[in-house]
């Protein structure tokens, strides 16, 4: 049996357990996600000598049986909605790029969150990449959402459910609208085979960590699941040096994007190296079919520095942030709620120069991952 890591790596045909006419092999997915119990036929990338055309003329009309006629259209797997145009890419080995929906929810302000959501999907597709936002939406796991629930998560903000890999299930079973974390969009990329994901900034140790044990699920995310993140490394509002520390006992694969230095989120430099180094989209693709083959398992976190021209005051920043954490405690403000609060203070006691710098630093990361995604699929 030839083994594949993902339904994104060729085109193909859904069916069960269909020999090829010309050469006695069935072809699986490698992975446990909705579309891996299924074996496809590979077509895409047979040598045109090792099919007759009777072959070849049979595999196209099984092809044209079994695939939706509509692009458009959606599709149901595993209890998981694919939107049409992210399953098509995905079946035809096309690059498909993975967005969070908590920035939406949480991230900023009504209507400009649903702007900047359209916005970041534009320069997805304008790279030649599919976007495919991802959150859960009546209960049900959406892979890419249609403009309306874009606008829907928008217009909800905070009374979305916050969803990490945690509660899915719950939010699933109480057919509740959720807008997912990093840890959640990660977990539910990864099973329908899509490997790079971009997102502003990841979560991390939180400072005092040593005390608290306030520690990011994305963080046990990334040492558990094969999926890329690419982001503007961990927000400067949490304990930097110890995030890096605790990715390294999971096992993370930590690269800089043209820089040896951890970038932090608002600001280019945190003062700590970065383990690895990349320069290229190639250089990242490359790292990332091997970590696939190898199947190592794990996440890979890639640190796009945010453009200099863009970046916050580091001094107001770090102003800020002290402000808020006191602001949290004396307020008692615990978990998921510490880094929001602390996120919109920021911004508030840096007059929007935050927010500002958030916005642009998310445009560069999608820009950066589309490059990377199609890298990889040529690679792959």
């Amino acid at each position: 049996m030839q083994v594949v890591r993902s339904v994104g790596h060729f085109k193909a045909v859904n069916c069960l357990r269909v020999p090829l006419v010309e050469r006695k092999t069935s072809i699986s997915i490698m992975g446990s996600g909705p579309l891996a119990s299924l074996e496809v036929i590979h077509c895409a990338k047979l040598l045109e000598s090792e099919i007759s055309t009777s072959a070849r003329t049979r595999l196209a009309t099984i092809a044209r049986h079994m695939s939706p006629s509509n692009c458009c259209s959606t599709s149901h797997h595993g209890g998981i909605r694919i939107e049409g145009r992210v399953r098509d890419a995905l079946m035809a080995g096309k690059p498909v790029v993975a967005l969070e929906s908590t920035i939406i929810s949480h991230g900023m302000p009504y209507p400009q969150n649903f702007q900047v959501a359209k916005e970041v999907e534009s320069i997805v597709q304008q790279s030649g990449v599919t976007p495919a936002t991802i959150a859960i939406i009546d209960g049900i796991p959406c892979i890419g959402l249609m403009e309306h629930e874009l606008e829907k998560l928008a217009q909800l903000g905070t009374q979305c459910v916050k969803t990490s890999r945690r509660n899915i299930a719950y939010v699933m079973a109480k057919k509740l609208t959720g807008a997912t974390t990093v840890s959640g969009t990660m977990f539910l990329a990864s099973k329908v085979g899509i490997h790079v994901f971009v997102t502003g900034g990841i979560g991390g140790v939180h400072r005092h960590g040593e005390t608290t044990m306030d520690v990011s699920a994305d963080l046990t995310e990334l040492g558990r699941t094969a999926v890329t993140v690419v982001c503007a490394g961990v927000k400067s509002i949490l304990d930097i040096p110890r995030t890096l520390e605790y990715l390294e006992t999971q096992g993370v694969t930590v690269i800089g994007y043209g820089t040896d230095e951890f970038p932090a989120f608002f600001t280019p430099q945190s003062g700590c190296g970065a383990p690895c180094r990349a320069d290229t989209p190639e250089e990242c693709a490359a790292i990332i079919g091997e970590n696939l083959k190898v199947g190592l398992q794990s996440g890979i976190l890639i640190g796009v520095p945010i453009p200099s021209q863009d970046a916050a005051m580091a001094d107001a920043v770090e102003s800020a942030i002290q402000s808020s954490l006191m602001e949290t405690k004396a307020k008692h403000i615990t978990g998921a709620e510490v880094t929001p609060y602390i996120l919109m203070r920021v911004n508030e006691l840096t007059g929007g120069a935050s927010l500002s710098a958030n916005i642009a630093l998310i445009r560069n990361n999608a820009l950066v991952g589309s490059q990377i995604a199609v890298a990889l699929a040529d690679k792959l």
